[in-house]
């Protein structure tokens, strides 16, 4: 679909043209000018500052959206999708033939990632990139039906950019999907098609409008 700019009475902002990390970034930097000297001597010699864990997610969203470049003609994706009326975002959706995605990137650069059935590890602690991930597909489900008119179940992905991504045994979570980078593109690929030109069109056409992210869709996190 070619880029046509919404007009100055549109009342809305294109998030097609979001860069992946955008958000993040723009939080590190605020971060990096409030503190610039021990922002550079972190950077210099490895010590831990305030804008080291928004630099290290921007990288991964970024290698997250260099891969989904890749993905060729048929796949829409939109990167630091703002939602609701604070601060979070979703790092990437991805809209194609094969369904829509919501994708959560993780970056540990030299850490281990350990996906159990019910819970991820993060260098042996427990995390809650399960219950955050269900949480968003659940909120896009929501608001991409109501903006479209269409039944649409938001399929949730983690994306680890960065660390060493192990299994404990054949466990998966059920309905969580679990990748690295080299097996991004091949698991957005795989399957079934869903969705036709028209309609994969028709939902990013409402995905890409920032309208459509704003519009309630406050639903209880899970507890699992």
């Amino acid at each position: 679909m070619p880029y046509v700019p919404p007009s100055p009475d549109a009342g809305w902002v294109d998030l097609a043209q979001n860069r992946p990390g955008e958000s993040l970034r723009k939080a590190a930097d605020e971060r990096r000018q409030a503190a610039p000297v021990k922002s550079l001597l972190g950077r210099l010699f490895g010590m831990k500052t305030d804008d080291a864990p928004f630099r290290i997610g921007a990288a991964g969203e970024e290698a997250v959206g260099a891969e989904l470049a890749k993905l060729g003609l048929g796949f829409y994706a939109l990167h630091s999708v703002p939602i609701g009326t604070g601060d979070s975002d979703i790092d990437h959706v991805v809209v194609g033939p094969k369904g829509v995605f919501v994708l959560n990137t993780k970056n540990h650069p030299g850490g281990k990632v350990v996906v159990g059935e019910r819970v991820i590890w993060v260098n042996g602690d427990n995390s809650d990139y399960l219950r955050n991930s269900r949480y968003e597909a659940r909120r896009a489900s929501k608001l991409l039906s109501e903006a479209t008119g269409l039944e649409i179940q938001a399929k949730p992905v983690i994306v680890v950019a960065g660390g060493d991504l192990s299994f404990k045994g054949a466990s998966r979570p059920a309905d969580v999907q679990v990748t690295n980078l080299k097996g991004l593109n091949k698991l957005l690929k795989a399957g079934r098609s869903v969705y036709d030109v028209g309609r994969v069109e028709q939902i990013f056409a409402a995905a890409r409008r920032s309208t459509t992210w704003q519009l309630g869709g406050k639903l209880r996190k899970s507890s699992g």
